[in-house]
């Protein structure tokens, strides 16, 4: 059956809102511009061109990603300043340099067993030093020797070019209050800054300071020293940025669409079509006990109370509650991130029209 409404799309179904999107964007863009940085986002929470052309045409200066594969499409689609904001994987070297004979390609270290790699192969990238900022995940004290040594080496290298610092407060999204993650997000750009100065001193110069996550850009007021924030959730959002405050329920721009398959008799649950390869088995905010919420209405950015996704398997999910068999519902996905890594493409819609599907660039 061929329709231009979403309720008559075969289920699962990743749906984006493009009003909604569009203003998450514009919404960015202006923070971004107002603290004086430029805007590099994140395009592993979305992998998908036509939103980085949106992004793009606000005044985004390149995009940041997670995977070689990433680069190699955005690459391929004229997006010619990139980010692999990855530790280094030195099996991997020799695509990034491949890369990185057609388009400007930063790539990322945080030891000296890495920049000593790069130097082995041969070959010139541009390497940013990754900075533990808080997160604990990786990267450098940004108080330590080995932080201005390894900045020492990749300056003084004949190979590789040192473009400046990078860091991540992903810690921002274990905050319980806003006030921690403004807190997070100071102290991100306190330290990074610091050692960006500590290396002005000796005569090393930072072209880039970068930092970023989506909860601290929601947040924070100040980014003095910093040159580029790599925010990325921002442009779909997701349940788990309402819990912290990031955004609102009415900003989320991603739901999946499932129906109801099955309501046992004298059972207290539905069976629906969304399983964990719909929704990912992000369980969400701590103690949430939910693997997604049920819109109640999502013209007026509803949620049910009772109704939640509480279990998955494969290809089915659990709901709280009885409902009606061949029923339809939206579901507010945990993880937007996640979440669009396991469908193929975006059916783009306003309000419930559909008005184009956008490929989901998900391989690896």
């Amino acid at each position: 059956m061929n329709s231009d409404s979403i309720f008559d799309l075969p289920t699962p179904a990743l749906v984006l809102d493009l009003d909604r999107l569009q203003a998450n964007l514009e919404r960015m863009a202006a923070k971004a511009q107002g603290l004086s940085v430029s805007l590099r986002p994140h395009v592993k929470s979305h992998k998908c061109l036509e939103i980085a052309e949106l992004q793009r045409s606000l005044g985004a200066t390149g995009i940041t990603v997670s995977t070689l594969y990433e680069a190699g499409v955005f690459a391929d689609h004229g997006f010619d300043d990139i980010t692999w904001a990855f530790p280094m994987i030195r099996s991997r070297i020799g695509e990034a340099v491949q890369l990185a004979e057609r388009v400007r390609l930063r790539v990322v270290a945080d030891s000296a067993e890495t920049v000593e790699a790069l130097e082995r192969f041969g070959a010139p990238l541009e390497v940013l030093l990754k900075v533990d900022c808080g997160y604990h995940r990786a990267g450098v004290d940004p108080e330590s020797e080995t932080a201005l040594a390894l900045a020492t080496s990749l300056s003084d290298s004949q190979l590789l070019t040192f473009g400046g610092l990078i860091s991540h407060s992903g810690n921002s999204y274990h905050a319980d209050s806003v006030a921690q993650i403004e807190a997070v997000a100071e102290s991100e750009r306190s330290l990074i800054t610091k050692l960006a100065s500590r290396l002005g001193k000796t005569g090393i110069r930072c072209e880039t300071v970068s930092t970023g996550s989506t909860p601290a850009m929601c947040h924070v007021q100040n980014l003095a020293g910093v040159s580029e924030v790599r925010p990325g959730n921002y442009a779909l959002f997701d349940y788990s940025q309402v819990a912290l405050s990031s955004c609102d329920i009415a900003d989320c721009a991603t739901s999946v669409l499932a129906s109801v398959v099955s309501v046992p008799t004298q059972a207290s649950h539905s069976v629906i079509d969304a399983g964990a390869l719909s929704l990912s088995q992000d369980p969400g905010p701590a103690g949430e006990a939910c693997f997604g919420q049920v819109y109640a209405d999502y013209d007026r950015a509803t949620l049910e109370d009772r109704v939640k996704v509480t279990s998955l398997s494969q290809e089915h999910g659990i709901l709280a509650g009885r409902m009606t068999p061949g029923q339809k519902i939206r579901i507010l996905p945990n993880h937007s991130c996640l979440t669009t890594a396991c469908h193929d493409e975006f059916v783009v819609v306003q309000g419930s029209r559909i008005v184009d599907r956008w490929k989901i660039w998900r391989g690896r």
